[in-house]
């Protein structure tokens, strides 16, 4: 064999390899690890994507393969086509320095990015844990950037309004939650303590330092308003907090979804009208059953209705639809084909990073109400 053809053949070999790894960039199948476009897990977990011009962001955890705490920060991929995904790398970092909010070895998770029209920015929201000290402080972050690819500038944390009461508590449910002292359970479940849950007992123990945030999504209204939903009150209340016009902090004005029921994971969209959000209940990294909320108001009244997640086909390792086929939700993405499509993570909690992706196409029963089965890929 000559020079020429060992070169030639040697070309045919990378065109073939390179052409494997892009088909296997493409066939992402649920339940299945999904590859970027260097042949790697995408480790984006928890976040959400964005359009800008006429590129797709992907925003999520940096999961360790061991461990739980962030040990390097909020990743970004990007996509022209949502199929093919390039890894662009860490787009807000851990910090090295002792003592910082983001201090190697937090936690940072939920991350979710949005474009300000106004201010021309790329707006990040992320539950943060402090290190060293559990999920005691629950509190979100906030980052800047003038660019999708980053890097995003952290700016602060902090808890929820501090020392304002929901716009639609009343005067009378106020002085009830007042009356209330969460020192004195250390028994929870009862019928008694959940009376106290109810009256407002850990809104009233946060009013000084701020209501609690974990499991969080942002969501932009039609009208560009912003606003910032979280799992509060130790992961038995779900908060909608408006944000500022520059998405950096808050306007005091929020108010309380279904209190008492233990909801997290929020993921919201909008349809003629109508808002949906699809939650889970609160069992750790193990999958459970969804639970779904309606309102013509981003303000409520929300009427919970059953799980959309319906028939018989079972998803990663048999999980059935009452299980959420394995999953857990983290964002809705919508407008980019005829459906929206729900995004969640299949939690691997033994090796985070390896943690899969699940995404299924929304559709609406004849009551117009959203149902999710499951499907091999949203396509």
């Amino acid at each position: 064999m000559n020079t020429l053809t060992k070169r030639m053949l040697l070309c045919c070999i990378a065109i073939l390899c390179l052409s494997n790894l892009m088909a296997q960039a493409q066939e992402h199948v649920n339940g299945q690890l999904w590859m970027d476009t260097e042949g790697n897990h995408i480790n984006a977990h928890g976040g959400n994507i964005i359009k800008y011009k006429k590129t797709y962001y992907w925003y999520g955890e940096n999961r360790p393969y061991n461990g739980f705490t962030t040990e390097k920060g909020v990743g970004v991929y990007s996509s022209k086509d949502l199929r093919t995904w390039k890894n662009e790398g860490i787009v807000l970092p851990v910090s090295e320095e002792a003592g910082h909010d983001i201090e190697r070895g937090c936690i940072m998770e939920r991350p979710k990015v949005v474009y300000n029209k106004k201010t021309k920015k790329f707006v990040m929201l992320f539950h943060l844990e402090l290190k060293g000290r559990g999920y005691e402080a629950a509190r979100v972050g906030f980052a800047v950037s003038d660019s999708p690819t980053g890097p995003f500038k952290f700016i602060r944390s902090t808890r929820i309004n501090a020392n304002i009461w929901p716009f639609d508590m009343s005067e009378q449910d106020i002085e009830a939650a007042k009356k209330t002292d969460a020192s004195q359970w250390k028994d929870w479940w009862t019928p008694e303590w959940r009376a106290e849950v109810n009256k407002g007992m850990y809104l009233w123990r946060d009013m000084a330092g701020g209501q609690m945030s974990r499991d969080m999504t942002v969501y932009i209204d039609d009208d560009g308003k912003a606003y910032h939903i979280t799992s509060s009150q130790e992961n038995l209340t779900l908060l909608v907090c408006e944000l500022q016009d520059d998405y950096l902090g808050y306007t005091g004005k929020y108010n309380m979804i279904a209190p008492g029921g233990q909801n997290e994971a929020p993921c919201i969209f909008k349809k003629d009208g109508t808002y949906w959000l699809i939650c889970s209940g609160c069992t750790g990294w193990a999958p459970n059953e969804a639970r779904m909320f309606t309102s013509k108001s981003i303000w409520g009244p929300w009427k919970q209705l059953p799980s959309p997640f319906v028939g018989t086909a079972t998803g990663y390792r048999n999980m059935p639809a009452n299980k959420t086929f394995g999953g857990q939700g983290t964002y809705i993405l919508n407008n980019v084909a005829d459906y929206p499509i729900f995004m969640a993570d299949i939690w691997n909690s033994r090796h985070l990073s390896q943690s899969m992706h699940l995404w299924l196409p929304i559709n609406f029963d004849e009551n117009g109400v959203p149902v999710i089965k499951w499907a091999d890929n949203p396509w």
